[in-house]
């Protein structure tokens, strides 16, 4: 039987308490730690978002419809030649301004002049020849009452004078078509326009259809533009439609609606339309490219919104309004757009202060700091 050593007992006793108030140490200093952090965190300031805002506001507005187009000749048309021959002159050039009946170019007519004149000599021939079987059918008409010639005499003359009647009737027409001819060496202007483009020039043999000039109609214009299909409702004949180019910067011009086209356009889902637009002063020129206002209905007053405080969440449309110092946030409906701002239709008010900046860091009761 062994008998424990007491001595031997006692430093292993030492060593346990001296670990059981190490311990006790360090548990004091990490609650200690704890306590420390928790002040300190209660002694921070409260963190607040700096935001600017603005002031909701009713505006006098009238809805439109806003779309682009391009302008175009209210007509335009290929001036042909009529009839063969040489170019002999030319009296226009790319962008000349003409009336109805303007000069544009002329054929060689020295031929057509000719044709004209044995065409007018022969119908005096035929004139004269006309003239003299009917004074013969006068002389032997009386002759047959008398009955001193015969019926085959009196036949004779009076198919003589059908002939010659018919022979001028002929000629007539064949001088007709000499002078038509003649006056058609003048290629004339169809329309109040100027010149597109000239396709020939002084010296080319042109034949009958030969297109020479392409001729446009500026002092009125056509703007053709499209419109989406679920906007189509508000578009109708006679309705006004405002313009800007980039020609004329700030400047407003103004068309009225004349066609709309019978149907939407599968692939794009728009309808095509079409504005008549003066252009007395011949300011537009065709192919200007517009961006189109379409007002459809009457002015009225709406409480609007400045675009840029919109914040989209799928179809949900955010904004944040300031309530004392608190964000707070809205679910709103919008109406139209007004240039840089949109009419809210449902979940605000006027004057209410609508975060305009710094909203995409708020949240529903975040504290703000608004920057004057």
């Amino acid at each position: 039987m062994s008998v424990q050593n007491p001595v031997a007992a006692r430093p292993k006793s030492r060593q346990s308490r001296a670990g059981t108030l190490l311990s006790a140490v360090l548990v004091g200093l990490m609650i200690f730690s704890l306590i420390s952090c928790t002040k300190e965190k209660k002694a921070e300031p409260e963190r607040l978002v700096n935001v600017r805002i603005w002031p909701a506001e009713i505006k006098h507005v009238q809805p439109y419809l806003e779309t682009t187009g391009t302008l175009k000749a209210d007509e335009e048309v290929v001036v042909s030649s009529e009839v063969d021959g040489i170019i002999k002159k030319i009296f226009v050039e790319e962008g000349t301004t003409v009336g109805v009946g303007s000069l544009l170019a002329q054929i060689n007519e020295t031929d057509y002049m000719l044709d004209w004149k044995r065409s007018d000599a022969a119908l005096r021939q035929t004139q004269a020849s006309l003239a003299n079987a009917e004074a013969e059918y006068k002389r032997k008409s009386a002759l047959y009452q008398d009955e001193l010639i015969t019926k085959q005499q009196f036949d004779d003359i009076t198919t003589r004078v059908a002939l010659a009647g018919a022979e001028l009737e002929r000629a007539k027409a064949t001088l007709a078509i000499s002078r038509e001819k003649l006056v058609r060496t003048k290629i004339l202007s169809p329309l109040a326009g100027a010149v597109k483009e000239k396709k020939v020039s002084m010296g080319d043999y042109v034949r009958n259809g030969t297109p020479l000039f392409q001729m446009i109609k500026i002092d009125r214009l056509k703007l053709n533009f499209t419109i989406s299909e679920k906007d189509v409702a508000g578009l109708k004949i006679g309705q006004d439609v405002m313009f800007t180019v980039d020609a004329f910067p700030g400047k407003q011009f103004k068309g009225r609606v004349s066609l709309l086209y019978p149907n939407v356009e599968e692939r794009t889902r728009t309808l095509q339309a079409e504005a008549i637009v003066p252009n007395a002063d011949r300011l537009l020129k065709p192919g200007y490219f517009a961006r189109v206002q379409i007002y459809t209905e009457a002015a009225r007053d709406v409480v609007v919104a400045p675009i840029t405080a919109l914040m989209y969440d799928g179809a949900a449309i955010r904004i944040f309004v300031i309530n004392g110092n608190k964000a707070k946030e809205r679910i709103i409906k919008t109406g139209n757009k007004y240039g840089e701002y949109v009419e809210v239709t449902e979940g605000l008010k006027e004057k209410e202060q609508i975060v305009v900046v710094g909203q995409n860091n708020l949240s529903e009761g975040v504290k703000v700091n608004v920057a004057r």
